[in-house]
């Protein structure tokens, strides 16, 4: 297992974004059946994918495979999908790729009816095995339709990073040849995802408790009875509710804990499989590498009464999950009418949770950010709603651990990677701050431009390793480099051998621009230093 290097930010440059021209979205059908935990049979998963050739031959020849994450009841259609791809002013990667010579293939799960069944299944949340599945068929279509000998790309954010995981390494111990060079794993939460346990009781018990709301019903269906979201979250209600409940919570159970039977069962498979063996295996992290944290445990995330009407009123307080070791109550609702002049309880709910000894609640750790304004956009004509998210204390909770999207083993949540710090991963790239969940940024694009464009070279474990350069190159090289380089000499020549630019005793930490004039076409780029060297291709257009 190689360690973790920590990149600095670095300024982008790349194409102006075009406006890509969309072919059939083409339906497709998993040929492996998976049964799922709860159900009595296997059952092929369906999808849908595009292919969006690139801006030169038009080939089917270089294929980079993007893999759809959690997206329940299919709320990113493949066009969205693209455009999420869109970055600084006007850009866009899979444009960018394309105009590389690389083609996008999007891989969408939507919503469809069980063929021969009148079951529905949202594909964006269903089991993530049975999506695995389809990714499967998917990249035996494309290695039989493809052109060349180059091997495919594999990217897969947030839960597609799961899908993309599961898929290589299953075809690798059945004998099934995914021919991939190259696996992006964006944000994925490889460890399990987090849902603060005191919002998961309040929603719950607002949606299916005396209220009834059936603006939350349909948020906590999408968000917390998923099967996919019954997978991949740490701590999930239904293990906390009282025998023969829906909504109410037994507190006795207080630490952490799965939902039964799909968590841990998920969680273990995941661990024995492993990851790819014949890939080169990457990840990107939007959480902090430094042990910044969204808030501190046990803060207070919402003390507010909501006047309903003259008679009647909710009082809600929520908090973080607590400090390690303790325990605290981190949901209480109570609902309460005026009888005679005096505010009466008529129904009350509470959550306590406890921390375990070694590590403080999720919902501060470190780790990428679920921006709560997203769930206030479903709140609609909700004026309950509306009200809630207009006084909560906190815009943030933390989604995906730092540690989880690099699948560190590690007790602590709020550990810092350091490093020492052992990742199953190849090459990782860790930001100094808390992002948004699966946010492009001029750095990590940098950091998964230049393992697309650039495939690694051996060049021994010295001070040169770590080093990236940023490509497609415009009046300036953008370099950027994890250790000190002392008196570093540059040399670019052409495809020819004919040397074109040299620069000599340079010392580089961190971010370096270096100005040059070069004609449309590809380079050779030696860096030496120290009696190493090691050469990067560069493309100018």
């Amino acid at each position: 297992m190689k360690k973790i290097t920590i990149l600095a930010y670095i300024f982008a440059t790349g194409l102006a974004a075009q406006n890509h021209q969309p072919q059939a979205i083409e339906p497709i059908i998993a040929t492996i059946p998976f049964q799922g935990y709860d159900e009595t049979s296997a059952f092929l998963g369906e999808g849908e994918y595009e292919i969006f050739l690139d801006y030169g031959d038009g080939i089917l020849d270089k294929p980079i495979i993007l893999v759809d994450g959690f997206d329940p009841n299919d709320a990113r259609s493949i066009p969205m999908i693209y455009e999420l791809l869109n970055y600084g002013a006007g850009q866009n990667l899979a444009d960018d790729l394309r105009a590389q010579g690389y083609d996008i293939v999007l891989l969408n799960f939507p919503n469809y009816t069980r063929t021969g069944t009148e079951t529905f299944v949202s594909g964006g949340s269903d089991y993530i095995q049975r999506n695995a599945m389809v990714l499967v068929e998917l990249l035996n279509q494309v290695n039989a339709a493809k052109s060349g000998d180059e091997q495919n790309v594999v990217i897969g954010p947030s839960m597609g990073g799961l899908i993309s995981r599961y898929a290589l390494r299953y075809m690798e111990m059945n004998g099934l040849a995914h021919d991939t060079r190259l696996y992006v794993s964006f944000d994925a939460p490889h460890k399990g995802a987090n849902i603060p346990i005191g919002f998961q009781h309040l929603f719950n018990y607002m949606a299916y408790g005396p209220l009834g709301d059936a603006t939350l019903q349909i948020v906590v269906d999408a968000m917390l009875r998923s099967t996919a979201s019954r997978q991949m979250l740490v701590d999930h209600f239904e293990g906390h509710l009282q025998a023969g409940s829906e909504f109410e919570f037994n507190n006795s159970v207080t630490l952490p804990t799965g939902k039964p039977g799909f968590r841990a069962p998920f969680q273990s498979e995941l661990d024995a499989m492993g990851f790819p063996q014949n890939t080169r295996n990457i990840a990107i992290a939007n959480g902090s590498g430094n042990a910044t944290m969204n808030g501190t445990p046990a803060m207070t995330v919402m003390d507010h009464t909501f006047q309903i009407t003259d008679t009647e009123r909710a009082i809600i307080n929520l908090k973080f999950t607590p400090a390690a070791g303790a325990t605290t109550q981190v949901s209480r609702f109570r609902g309460q009418t005026l009888l005679f002049g005096f505010w009466v309880t008529v129904f009350e709910s509470m959550a306590n949770s406890q921390a375990p000894a070694v590590s403080s609640g999720l919902d501060s750790a470190p780790g990428s950010r679920f921006n709560l304004s997203s769930l206030a956009d479903m709140a609609g004509t909700n004026a309950l709603l509306t009200e809630f998210f207009d006084n909560l204390e906190i815009e943030y909770f933390t989604f995906v651990p730092t540690l989880s999207a690099l699948a560190v083993e590690n007790p602590n949540w709020y550990a810092p990677v350091t490093a020492s710090t052992a990742t199953p991963f190849d090459a990782t790239f860790v930001p100094p701050v808390n992002e948004d969940h699966v946010t492009l940024t001029a750095a990590n694009l940098a950091f998964v431009l230049d393992e697309i464009l650039n495939p690694v070279m051996t060049v021994g474990e010295n001070q040169l390793t770590g080093l990236q350069v940023l490509n497609p190159v415009s009046n300036q090289l953008n370099i950027l480099s994890a250790n000190a380089l002392n008196n570093a000499d540059f040399r670019i020549a052409d495809v020819s051998g004919k040397e074109v630019f040299s620069a000599e005793n340079l010392s580089i930490y961190g971010y370096h621009t270096m100005p040059v004039q070069l004609e449309r076409g590809i380079y050779l780029m030696t860096i030496s230093s120290d009696g190493k060297s090691v050469t990067k291709k560069i493309v100018k257009n």
